[in-house]
């Protein structure tokens, strides 16, 4: 009898300090996914080696579908991860930024002609001018935000509005078209590599911020200012610089998402590119178990939220929901996890596994 009450306090013990550690909710969103299409269909997980139009072999299935899709996702979810933490809101005109930067770089490789038949610059040149591009339209958000003091939402809402048609602006309303095979394999395989590009540059983006976060005292301020931005002015931070830095920060992770989006059709659609994607990085953010109103953070559950996120979208594609439908079952996703990370429910839980610890020692004495 003692024994089966030791093990029952065990089991709520291990339960009780799962259920607090960070990761935990997109660790049991990927399995339940897991599961249920294990259950639906076998063949979600069937991965078959192809050949794309070029000759060269690619790997395609669902799987890799959510690597490449989930990849560009991931890029964003870093932005949004820090710009959230720090000031305690999100950034809603990161479609529409994408669209500009993604524009700046069709401009750069086109010129002035916008069905050129070779590129008229370096695509590294293309894209740092993207970047430039993007990150002053990060400054542009962190300075309402963090200077003027507008919250994060209403800020960017400007951008929001008006990005995509700065976008079409920057080429005239004209809808450039890249010629060059070379420019496609950010967005597609690289010849010879069956596993898409995006997942490399999603590691290697991934790689850069965990040796900033190592290395530097980035994470630190910005969990700093977000838990308490008084406090942390106290303690010689400047908390309006710290905002504005990771507004800047996003502003890259978008450059590098407009890169992939363009690249895949070596074109771009103003209105439709990166459309609704805002919505997915703030769930990734989200499902990663971070608070949504700042503070402390864990940037490898955001990165894993983004490929669950990815994994979502491309189940209910599989079982044939119909695009228009999918923001609503993200909608309630996104209910049922704010209502989950809530120190509420939080506190609910932990109270609950200590009733039961309570009970199992009572009988145990007993």
């Amino acid at each position: 009898m003692t024994t089966k009450v030791r093990k029952k306090s065990g089991a709520a013990d291990f339960f009780g300090s799962l259920l607090r550690k960070q990761i935990f909710i997109p660790i049991a969103a990927l399995l339940l996914l897991a599961v249920f299409n294990l259950i639906a269909d076998p063949s979600f997980y069937k991965i078959s080696l192809g050949y794309n139009s070029a000759g060269d072999p690619v790997l395609s299935g669902y799987l890799m579908t959510i690597l490449d899709y989930g990849s560009e996702l991931a890029i964003l979810a870093i932005g949004m991860t820090l710009v959230t933490a720090a000031s305690g809101g999100q950034d809603i005109s990161v479609g529409a930024t994408i669209a500009i930067s993604g524009s700046v770089i069709l401009r750069v490789l086109c010129g002035t002609n916008s069905r050129p038949d070779t590129l008229q610059a370096p695509i590294i040149v293309a894209f740092l001018v993207a970047c430039v591009a993007a990150m002053l339209c990060g400054a542009f958000n962190g300075i309402l935000v963090a200077y003027f003091k507008i919250q994060p939402m209403v800020a960017t809402l400007i951008l929001f509005t008006a990005g995509r048609s700065i976008a079409a602006w920057v080429n005239n309303n004209e809808l450039p078209i890249i010629s060059d095979p070379t420019f496609s394999y950010f967005g597609g395989f690289i010849p010879g590599i069956p596993i898409p590009t995006p997942f490399f540059i999603a590691a290697a983006c991934v790689a850069v911020i965990m040796l900033v976060m190592k290395f530097t005292n980035l994470g630190l301020y910005t969990q700093a200012v977000g838990i308490n931005e008084n406090s942390s002015r106290l303690n010689g931070l400047n908390p309006a610089f710290i905002k504005f830095l990771t507004f800047v920060i996003l502003g890259v992770c978008v450059a590098v998402a407009g890169l992939i989006k363009v690249s895949r059709l070596s074109s771009i659609n103003y209105s439709v590119i990166a459309k609704d994607i805002e919505m997915d990085a703030i769930l990734a953010v989200a499902l990663g178990g971070n608070s949504l109103s700042g503070g402390k953070f864990n940037m490898t559950a955001s990165i894993l939220g983004a490929y669950v996120i990815q994994f979502l979208t491309t189940t209910l594609y599989k079982f044939n929901v119909q695009s228009d439908a999918l923001s609503a079952y993200k909608a309630v996703v996104v209910i049922v996890l704010v209502v989950l990370s809530t120190p509420v429910v939080r506190d609910w839980f932990t109270a609950t596994f200590k009733k039961i610890k309570a009970g199992a020692g009572r009988r145990e004495a007993a």
